[in-house]
């Protein structure tokens, strides 16, 4: 295909999605027809497929819930979100990421977590951050680089974490203008959201929240502090009032499992506004390390199921990180999917995984991509056969070992009293427990496949 007919079938497709992110419900099944006539590639037609499958029944969650973000949204960013996102983060970005990773010979993500700092305004217990200095910032024309570097590769999805980014509100504002093009999403603790941060958020457009929370607000205080809770109740308002998209992000462990899987809390995330969920899974690494806290290999299980279910039944888009990896084909991470940079530059596999062969702050972000961490990493992809077992830091232990080893990772935590030797030992009892579940799973899944 010519430029010329490349240049135009695009202007098609983003005309197209305009079209539609203008419209209501009534108009889906119009929609769908449209969008079926569109040239695209054999796993965006097979998404289109699915959602044309759900949208048709007006009684089905997932209808309600398109309803919701195309009634509730305001009107500028939803264009903003619904461009960048479906357009140029899917439709484009990853046809250029698949083309640049034949070229390169190592893969390009579809999303970058990057973290402008590591201070932050509060002190959670077990957090995942806590063992950085708390002192290390990237400056903005370091993240704003890393963000060009990331749209000439097809990468038009940043996350952003800590740390708490809302610290960097205004460089965050400068990066969502000169980056346009780009949907951001922040992982924030929720207290520093102001009636001016919205006002800019709803400017911009292009910007998003994932507030975090451990539960109702008993939980929530306990582990992050007194009133913060309510805060966060208090930024989902402003944030909703405003038509504005966010979501939640929580941490599931020994004591809050069963809370955040219940109907009670994901039926207040919907009434709150929240448009999605990120569940992710205790790890025991960085602050306050404590295996006690992981949830159980059966309560893990239990939390898989939960979710399938309310993927069924309720108007919220939930991931589960570490559970979805049947949906992933295995671990994402490593530059497969996604990657990290610390506050420090450091350019790790993983948020979880604390580890780097080099710095940002040296090298290119295409340089950082075929780094020798990253090549070990994607060149042992999927770390297990088993999808239930994604997971290299607490599902194959020994795998991290060997990745470590041969690439001659240093570690980014600032208490580097643990070998990858001894972190791997102490996750086995787990690792071992958690595979006579997963496997049980996925028997169950190869056999329903037939």
């Amino acid at each position: 295909m010519d430029l010329a007919r490349t240049q135009l079938g695009e202007k098609i497709i983003g005309q197209g999605l305009k079209y539609l992110l203008s419209k209501d419900m009534d108009d889906i099944d119009q929609l769908i027809d449209w969008a079926e006539k569109l040239p695209m590639p054999k796993n965006h037609r097979e998404y289109l497929e699915s959602a044309k499958k759900f949208l048709e029944d007006k009684d089905s969650n997932w209808y309600q819930f398109a309803q919701r973000l195309l009634s509730e949204t305001d009107p500028h960013v939803k264009d903003k979100i619904g461009m960048n996102f479906f357009l140029n983060a899917n439709f484009l970005g990853v046809q250029k990421q698949n083309k640049m990773a034949k070229e390169l010979g190592y893969s390009v993500p579809w999303a970058i977590l990057i973290d402008p700092t590591e201070r932050c305004n509060l002190n959670c217990t077990g957090c995942w951050a806590g063992d950085y200095q708390r002192t290390e910032e990237l400056d903005f024309d370091t993240l704003d680089r890393v963000m060009t570097e990331g749209e000439e590769l097809g990468i038009y999805f940043i996350l952003m974490s800590g740390g708490e980014p809302t610290i960097r509100k205004k460089d965050i504002i400068r990066l969502a203008e000169k980056h346009p093009s780009q949907v951001i999403l922040l992982f924030t603790n929720g207290t520093l959201i102001d009636d001016e941060f919205v006002a800019e958020m709803k400017r911009v457009g292009n910007i998003t929240l994932a507030f975090s929370i451990e539960g109702f607000e008993e939980t929530t205080d306990a582990r992050r502090g007194k009133g913060v809770f309510k805060k966060v109740m208090e930024a989902m308002a402003r944030l909703r009032n405003a038509g504005l998209i966010f979501g939640v992000s929580v941490t599931y462990t020994r004591q809050n499992t069963e809370e955040l899987a219940s109907e009670e809390f994901v039926d207040m995330l919907v009434d709150k506004g929240a448009a999605y969920a990120w569940y992710f899974t205790y790890i025991p690494v960085g602050k306050d390390v404590d295996l006690e806290l992981m949830a159980t290999p059966e309560q893990r299980a239990y939390m898989y199921e939960k979710i399938l279910e309310y993927r069924k039944t309720k108007p919220i888009f939930i991931m589960d990180f570490w559970n979805d990896g049947e949906i992933s084909h295995g671990c994402i991470a490593g530059g497969k999917r996604y990657l990290h940079i610390n506050a420090r530059g450091d350019v790790e596999p993983c948020a979880f995984v604390h580890y780097a062969t080099c710095n940002i702050k040296d090298v290119s972000l295409k340089e950082a991509l075929g780094s020798p961490l990253m090549k070990a990493y994607q060149k042992r992809q999927p770390f297990n056969l088993n999808h239930h077992r994604p997971c290299p830091l607490i599902d194959n232990p020994e795998i991290m070992v060997e990745i470590v080893k041969e690439s001659g990772a240093y570690s980014t935590q600032l208490s580097d009293d643990e070998t990858p030797e001894e972190f791997a030992q102490k996750l086995k009892d787990y690792s071992d427990r958690w595979a006579k579940i997963a496997d049980e799973k996925w028997s169950k899944t190869c056999a329903a496949a037939k």
